[in-house]
């Protein structure tokens, strides 16, 4: 029926639309654009690299841990308000749980399955109460600027001790190739938050990635829980190659979004 340019519909011929061009590609814009989660922004076109700035199911799956996260964190601190315990306490007490869980690390070649799985068990309860700090100060109305200050220190603090344990390990057992991307992994992590502290310094969101500091709590703890079977190197390894990968989603990030601007 489509013969000389007509088409069969309801009983009649009618004259055969002509196919728009990118038809198809615009139908399928707007599919993806309804399967987007709320919140990601479409990459610009004819970009390469759109995936790592954008990455709507990396985010998506992100968004619903930290939400969890955020909904348990304010069951514990409803009752914690109540006290007279200050973020600054949680703050410090994380820290000290973290710095001994690196010591603990240090030594753990005298009985590595106990040793690393404590360690691992501290450094969670230190980076918990890291975690804390920040929605008693909130949900507590016990925010202080110096507060927000000692809490951006504490993250650093904390795995810059742990992972200069890790590197003192692998070269108390001659390994270099560990040591160099243990100090990358560190620098990676550093510029990690420091890239997010300088986009929203420019009124710019800086959070994109998966590599933040709850998932590089992960995957440390992860790190010391396969340590016992060898497998602390090659976690590192990761660690590493997460942490460098999320600076550059930040850094595309920042780029896409000063663009639109």
């Amino acid at each position: 029926m489509a013969r000389l340019g007509l088409v069969q519909r309801d009983g009649h011929r009618q004259p055969l639309r002509p196919r728009r061009p990118g038809g198809d590609r615009r139908r399928g814009d707007r599919d993806r654009d309804r399967l987007r989660p709320p919140g990601v922004d479409p990459p610009p076109p004819g970009d390469g690299l759109a995936t790592l700035r954008s990455a709507g199911g990396l985010a998506a799956v992100k968004r619903g841990y930290t939400d969890g996260t955020r909904r348990l964190a304010t069951r514990w601190i409803t009752g914690l308000a109540r006290t007279r315990v200050t973020p600054n306490a949680l703050t410090i007490g994380g820290i000290s749980l973290c710095i001994a869980a690196s010591v603990i690390v240090y030594f753990a070649y005298h009985r590595p399955w106990l040793l690393y799985w404590t360690a691992a068990v501290v450094f969670v309860i230190g980076s918990i109460l890291d975690v804390l700090d920040g929605a008693l100060a909130r949900h507590g109305g016990k925010a202080t600027p110096f507060g927000a200050f000692l809490d951006s220190i504490s993250d650093r603090v904390s795995e810059g001790f742990m992972l200069t344990a890790i590197a003192l390990v692998f070269a108390r057992e001659g390994n270099d190739i560990a040591i160099a991307f243990t100090i990358a992994a560190m620098a990676g992590s550093f510029l990690v938050s420091y890239a997010r502290a300088k986009a929203e310094l420019l009124g710019l969101k800086g959070d994109v990635g998966l590599g933040s500091r709850a998932e590089r709590v992960v995957v440390i703890t992860a790190a010391l829980t396969f340590a016992p079977w060898g497998g602390l190197q090659w976690v590192i390894y990761f660690l590493a190659a997460t942490a460098w990968l999320t600076v550059l989603q930040r850094v595309l990030s920042v780029r896409s979004q000063l663009r639109r601007s």
